[in-house]
């Protein structure tokens, strides 16, 4: 059987910019304090609040809260699905910028 060709291995909830971003943010930093990935991508914390549960949602990320005190921090990670699919995607992505099938 052949292989699946590099669009049919896109993950549509990651043809969003955004979401692509969060995403690559954490696959490279692997479990980050919210704060850091809003910085880093330029969200304000609401908009990255509803594109982490999108993510959430689709089993791609997980969040956790810790309480120190009265400041309160979550952390967010990928799933290893998440993992997954998101490298998948970014491999795809590099076949179609490269001409390759």
């Amino acid at each position: 059987m052949p292989e699946p060709s590099a669009d049919t291995r896109l993950v549509p909830l990651l043809l969003d910019p955004t979401r692509l971003r969060i995403t690559a943010t954490l696959l490279a930093a692997g479990e980050v304090e919210f704060g850091f990935v809003r910085d880093r991508v330029g969200l304000t914390d609401s908009a990255l609040s509803k594109q982490l549960k999108a993510l959430a949602t689709a089993g791609l990320t997980t969040s956790r809260r810790e309480s120190t005190g009265a400041v309160r921090r979550t952390w967010t990670r990928l799933t290893p699905e998440g993992r997954e699919q998101v490298s998948a995607h970014v491999t795809a992505l590099r076949v179609i910028a490269t001409d390759g099938d």
